[in-house]
């Protein structure tokens, strides 16, 4: 055999052992884990044959603790480019199989190189976690190497979608890189998420709880918000990750791609006018109306579980992809609290970043009162819902179905936040409060001065107020409703709108940055 096909038999060798990361025993175990390696995910998630691979034969520099006698092709990444659905994206994805994926000085490097790549060219990147964390042989190298990375998140920031597959462990200081890109998947029962673990909450604040409980991906989706998705299996997470590309552009430079649909755009739906029950205190489902307008009745929900007084996701609408966010009356009334403030507010900003027109749709009853709420700081957190809407510049449309009162109304991308277009349906309560509240308020000196006709007197001052306000036609005759629209007419008044405002251009004053309320 020839010096050149001994060369080329090495090659071929080594590429066939990296592939297999730690090896068959450890990559047995990772399947005894019911989990997938690596390389199995990304071959689910990229189209057939187009992975490029990226720093197979990188291997880790550290001589500390013996390590200098152990070293693998690859250093527990896979790291590429690749497209979904013929459309390029930057990829790593942790190999649990080599030092239980723990992050080395040559992994953060392999990492950034990629999202260098992707910034530069424009292009969406996602990471597959499943790592014990910083490899703790490389001391300060390992946390140097995760802070890099968590740079290159926030520098990319806004320009290209950043997505996070948790697909294992993923603990400590590495948690704050998916905390930084724009939406974080979970599978459950297998991944997990925190920054300290079971056995240091024992031991500093004497509490016992399992790794489940504490930072499970059904715990991140309900109760933190952390999570924006949690799977039933990693096949079902990375079907949501290519599902929740489809509705991004590549960069904030683009739009979104346009999908074709048969569904008309001047379809009508007549249930509509029937779903605002003559009770204003009596709920109904908003997911009926969000599937009445999208197309094809087809919507795509972020954060299901978190905060359910509050619905966001992605539609289509005439086929341009939407970004919808509307109040839930079947929830708490539909009432804002903190969670669902923070939670409407980092959609609201993440549609904006990325071209994504924004559809509201209003129910909202006002704020959660009390001290939990008032405690936990529901002012700032109100703002900053109140923050995105007014900074955002991509197409905003409001309809106000039933109540906008007092300042949540303010918040729900009113006219005054730059609402483009503002419609009403006419069941819309426009006002300060509602009836009832308003009339103890401006009449409760006279009630209480003639008790023995106390009732009439408040049901008059009611009807008073309900003839004034409790319609939305005090608003559209100021112009803060642009059109007072039949709720059967909805879907085909928003896509006209949509197009009238394809051309919109609107700036910000020039700034370093702005200061949203944190």
């Amino acid at each position: 055999m020839s010096i050149q096909k001994d060369k080329i038999r090495n090659l071929v060798d080594r590429r066939e052992k990296a592939l297999q990361g730690g090896g068959e025993k450890r990559i047995e175990a990772q399947h005894a884990k019911g989990k997938l390696t690596a390389r199995e995910r990304l071959e689910l998630l990229l189209d057939e044959g187009s992975f490029e691979e990226y720093d197979m034969f990188v291997q880790h520099r550290c001589t500390n603790f013996g390590m200098d006698k152990q070293h693998f092709d690859g250093d527990g990444v896979v790291t590429g480019c690749g497209t979904i659905d013929g459309r390029l994206v930057y990829v790593f994805a942790q190999d649990f199989t080599v030092s239980g994926g723990s992050l080395s000085k040559t992994m953060s490097e392999k990492i950034c190189k990629v999202m260098d790549m992707a910034l530069k060219v424009g292009a969406p990147v996602i990471g597959l976690n499943d790592s014990g964390g910083a490899r703790i042989q490389e001391g300060i190298d390992a946390l140097a190497g995760y802070a890099e990375i968590f740079e290159r998140n926030i520098l990319a920031s806004g320009v290209i979608p950043q997505i996070s597959g948790i697909f294992g462990p993923c603990a400590g200081g590495a948690v704050y890189s998916p905390a930084l890109t724009d939406f974080t998947l979970m599978v459950k029962d297998s991944s997990y998420m925190f920054l300290t673990g079971p056995a240091v909450v024992k031991s500093v604040i004497g509490e016992e709880v399992s790794q489940e409980q504490l930072g499970g991906a059904s715990v991140h989706a309900s109760k933190s918000g952390v999570a924006h998705f949690a799977a039933e299996s990693e096949q079902e997470g990375i079907e949501t990750i290519k599902r929740l590309l489809s509705f991004l552009p590549q960069n904030n430079m683009e739009t979104a791609p346009l999908r074709p649909t048969e569904d008309s755009p001047a379809r009508v739906d007549d249930a509509l006018n029937e779903i605002i029950p003559d009770n204003p205190n009596k709920p109904y489902d908003m997911y009926s109306v969000i599937r009445s307008i999208a197309d094809d009745g087809d919507f795509f929900e972020i954060h299901k579980d978190f905060a359910k007084n509050i619905i966001i996701g992605f539609a289509h609408m005439d086929g341009r992809s939407v970004g919808i966010v509307a109040n839930q009356p079947a929830t708490l009334a539909g009432v804002l609290d903190i969670n669902a403030s923070r939670k409407a507010a980092r959609f609201v900003r993440m549609c904006d970043a990325f071209n994504i027109p924004l559809v509201t749709l209003v129910d909202v009853p006002g704020f959660l009162p009390g001290t939990q709420q008032e405690y936990g700081a529901i002012i700032t957190n109100g703002a900053k819902l109140l923050y995105a809407y007014g900074e955002a510049t991509v197409p905003k449309i409001t309809v106000t179905l039933r109540k906008g009162y007092g300042g949540a109304h303010i918040v729900m991308s009113c006219k005054q936040l730059r609402g483009d277009v503002n419609y009403a349906w006419p069941s819309a309560e426009i006002a300060v409060m509602g009836a009832d509240g308003a009339v103890n308020v401006l009449y409760a000196k006279e009630i209480k001065a003639d008790p023995e006709h106390a009732g009439e007197i408040f049901e008059q001052k009611k009807k008073e107020y309900v003839d004034l306000f409790s319609n939305p036609y005090q608003a559209a005759q100021k112009g803060y409703i642009d059109d007072v629209i039949e709720p059967r007419n909805t879907r085909w008044r928003i896509i006209r709108a949509l197009t009238q405002l394809e051309g919109k251009r609107a700036e910000l004053p020039a700034k370093k940055h702005d200061n949203l309320p944190l």
